[in-house]
């Protein structure tokens, strides 16, 4: 009976805990490393285990968490009432206080729940779950201020990982939230910018509160008035400010950083990722979030075929739709590389379409979202870098593709010679009787019915193939074009021959073939259409190449 109750007992994940605790996921994290009594995984994986409903239910009960407010919430809350829309100096101020016991900034009650707080947490702790809730709280309402958890966690895999002493730099820091993520790594040294003081406050506090003691993070605007001139990381992660025409173009029009082209005051995007490259040490890469537009826009052309054509862009990934906070539009992942001088040029760009997969699905791709694509074929007019243009491209089988177009458009070539009736000039026993009959009077003596594809015989006494045949000569037609130039087929002025049913029959086989072979001939210019378009798409890319000369194929 119990193994039965056991297995009827619902899982749930640990998001789904934080939302019955009411605290963050961050702090039913703390509970699991910090209270040995906490419910083991029920079931899940290792990176996301589900836990017994009823379990964690008795054990919230005992803790007493599933009716008492916690103090992080209690906390969040206070913290809401005296810094309203401006949480970051008030996450700022609690780091400030757990880390140097200064509470100025925080009123009395405010500093008194802090400190319960660190007495049930840790500093560390305490400061990642408030993070944590400002993120979900950007979530909500659509703010581009702060990177998503998605956005962290497709940057910290793409950076893959790091060696032991390695710098990671954020010019764009916000909260730290990149710089947590991707600097987790003994001896990692961190380095970080943020026009924002609170922010650039906060992420330094929270990096030495984790054990970073040598993190510094500065304020200031890092086009404008770069901190870390002399800088050069190993790895430079960033997600830019939303961009705008007011970025410094004029300011900075002769900067040192432009080696690529000095971007137009539409491609803010691009002077931030030339920012980051400018502070990326030879062999360290740059991971920069990019709007999907910044791929394609005709201003940026320029630049982005210096990237491919130094071989600096390595990897273009497009996540999907929703791992952004402001908007459900898939962004993109820039990965670049600074050569070493004995590098060679790299031969292509790895493209990677994520675009169809889970916010929260594997980042690692399948073999068809991903394409090695040679560089000569991503410089031509446009330079458009956009991922699921050249997977979808790369990874057709071209020459199967274009076998089966030839052995289509051969039998459709084939299947012509015989529709194309032999005909013999007319005598005059043979030629149509000059007697004729109108439509209209067909249509009133109940011999044909007028439907979508033309009129029909209702008779046996009228050949339906004759009759649409016919209504198609050059008088028909004639009496049916108006003054525009529009043919449409007139009932009042429309006439067919009359003719036994058996001439009828013989006249209607040879129209059907003629219609047929009309249509063919439409099919075959489709067909040759596609297959040269593929034939030149082929040849261009690499994928096909001219028959040897002792070879058809």
């Amino acid at each position: 009976m119990r193994d039965d109750a056991r297995a009827a007992d619902p899982l749930i994940s640990g998001a789904e805990i934080a939302r019955l605790a009411g605290v963050t996921r961050a702090a039913v994290s703390n509970w699991r490393r910090r209270h040995k009594d906490f419910p083991s995984p029920a079931g899940g994986s290792s990176s996301a285990p589900l836990f017994s409903l009823s379990d964690v239910q008795a054990w919230l009960a005992q803790q007493r968490k599933s009716h008492d407010v916690s103090d992080e919430v209690r906390l969040w809350q206070a913290l809401r009432a005296s810094f309203n829309d401006d949480m970051i100096s008030g996450l700022s101020s609690v780091a400030t206080f757990l880390s140097t016991g200064d509470p100025s900034g925080l009123d009395a009650a405010t500093a008194s729940i802090v400190t319960s707080s660190a007495e049930n947490a840790t500093p560390s702790d305490v400061v990642d779950g408030l993070a944590e809730r400002y993120q979900d709280s950007a979530r909500r309402s659509g703010s581009d201020q702060v990177s998503s958890a998605r956005i962290a966690r497709a940057v910290a895999h793409f950076a893959g990982q790091l060696p032991d002493g390695a710098t990671v730099f954020d010019p764009a820091c916000g909260i730290g939230v990149l710089l947590t993520v991707v600097g987790d790594g003994d001896g990692v040294v961190i380095r970080g910018q943020d026009i924002a003081p609170a922010a650039a406050r906060f992420a330094q506090l929270r990096a030495e509160l984790s054990g970073r003691a040598d993190a510094v993070v500065q304020a200031g605007d890092s086009l404008r008035a770069d901190a870390w001139p002399s800088l050069r990381a190993d790895l430079v992660v960033c997600e830019p400010p939303a961009a705008g025409p007011d970025w410094g173009r004029e300011e900075l029009l002769l900067d040192a950083r432009w080696e690529l082209g000095t971007p137009s005051k539409a491609e803010g995007e691009l002077a931030w990722l030339q920012h980051c490259y400018a502070h990326t040490a030879p062999g360290g890469r740059t991971v920069i979030v990019m709007p999907s537009s910044v791929a394609y826009r005709k201003a940026g052309r320029r630049i982005r075929a210096e990237l491919v054509r130094r071989g600096i862009l390595t990897q273009v990934i497009a996540l999907p739709g929703g791992v952004a906070f402001s908007h459900s539009v898939p962004v993109l992942l820039w990965v670049l590389r600074r050569p070493k001088p004995d590098d060679g040029t790299p031969s292509h760009v790895r493209m990677v379409d994520l675009t169809g997969n889970d916010p929260d699905g594997p980042l690692e791709p399948s073999s068809d979202q991903v394409a090695d694509i040679p560089l000569i074929a991503l410089l031509d007019e446009t330079v458009d870098l956009t991922p699921s243009l050249h997977v979808h491209r790369y990874t057709q089988d071209f020459r199967a593709e274009y076998r089966s177009l030839r052995e289509e458009i051969e039998q459709q070539l084939q299947a012509l010679g015989k529709l194309l009736p032999t005909l013999r000039e007319g005598a005059g026993e043979d030629s149509p009787d000059t007697a004729t009959v109108s439509l209209a009077d067909l249509s009133r003596a109940g011999l044909i019915e007028t439907g979508a594809g033309g009129p029909r015989s209702m008779s046996p006494q009228l050949d339906t193939d004759y009759l649409r045949g016919f209504l198609q000569s050059v008088s028909n037609v004639r009496r049916s074009t108006s003054a525009s130039g529009t043919h449409r087929v007139d009932a009042r002025a429309a006439r067919i021959p009359q003719m036994a049913v058996a001439d009828q029959r013989r006249y209607g086989a040879v129209f059907r073939s003629l219609q047929e072979f009309e249509e063919r001939v439409a099919s075959l210019a489709e067909l040759g259409k596609k297959a040269a378009a593929l034939a030149r798409e082929g040849l261009t890319s690499g994928a096909l190449v001219p028959p040897s000369d002792d070879c058809g194929e």
